[in-house]
């Protein structure tokens, strides 16, 4: 099982010291510094060991010199360039590393590799600001995408792993299910970074789902979901009226999913959102 040689506190200080930096919180930045974490990570990934990985914010390249390590090749992708020079001298042994200089909320998916070679897991200590942004927009995104292990704020893997009728279970929750599920996560302490987070960290292990309804269908599911949990505390059926009801007969909507209108959103769960994301693209036909 592999680690990563800047897996300490001492490691990386003497890094950023050396090129002059330091850690900004702007960005999200807690480097990881525990190396059993590292090898968790790498072991809860079950990496393919010739495909392709995407790993963002990878910094200094803690993680990156044990990816490159297991896998065929490993694209990052870097937003803040006071790293990029710092991460290319980390790695410069890594001859199967592409670094792509982007944001991960904007990147088009076509820099990070071809058809031929697009990444297979997203394995990344994610930057806590954008992490749930992040995961959705690529597994909703990039079809290569099987499974993502990644380092998420707990709170934020509360919601990726959220049951219907929990407080952390909302629209995220099930569009992301809509093309994913959890399937194992285990808690990270503070003090394995540095700076040490103000939150509660977990690693999440999350893989693709197969659905066989259609991308216009999932579309309308996803959008009757935001508008299902737009005004939360309110019944189902108040609040699509409040945010559908000049598009579509919320009550024939209902009725054809066969869902109580009387309930409220958080108690539905993932195939009845599909049921009604169908009924809503079925009457704007």
């Amino acid at each position: 099982m592999s680690g990563s040689p800047l897996a300490s506190p001492s490691a990386t200080l003497a890094v950023l010291r050396r090129h002059g930096l330091y850690t900004r919180k702007s960005l999200g930045q807690h480097f990881l510094v525990d190396d059993n974490i590292v090898r968790r990570i790498v072991d809860f990934a079950r990496i393919d060991p010739a495909g392709r990985i995407l790993e963002i914010g990878p910094g200094i390249g803690t993680l990156t010199l044990a990816l490159c390590e297991v896998s065929g090749s490993v694209v990052a992708v870097e937003r803040d360039n006071k790293l990029l020079p710092v991460l290319a001298e980390m790695t410069s042994s890594c001859q199967n590393l592409d670094i792509v200089s982007a944001d991960a909320v904007s990147v088009p998916f076509d820099m990070l590799g071809d058809a031929g070679a697009a990444p297979l897991a997203m394995v990344a200590n994610l930057p806590y600001a954008v992490a749930a942004t992040v995961v959705l927009r690529f597994f909703e995104g990039m079809s290569s995408l099987r499974s993502a292990t990644v380092m998420v704020q707990a709170e934020v893997a509360d919601r990726m792993a959220a049951v219907p009728g929990t407080k952390s279970y909302g629209a995220y929750t099930v569009k992301l299910g809509l093309c994913a599920r959890v399937t194992d996560r285990f808690m990270v302490a503070r003090t394995c970074f540095l700076p040490p987070p103000r939150v509660d960290s977990a690693v999440i292990r999350i893989e693709r789902v197969e659905r066989a309804e259609s991308a216009e269908v999932l579309e309308s599911t996803a959008r009757v979901t935001e508008a299902a949990f737009a005004q939360r505390r309110k019944t189902l059926r108040n609040s699509l009226r409040a945010t559908l009801g000049d598009v579509v007969d919320v009550d024939e909507m209902l009725a054809s999913a066969d869902i109580d209108g009387g309930v409220r959103a958080e108690m539905l769960g993932i195939e009845e959102f599909v049921r009604l994301g169908s009924e809503l693209h079925a009457q704007r036909l």
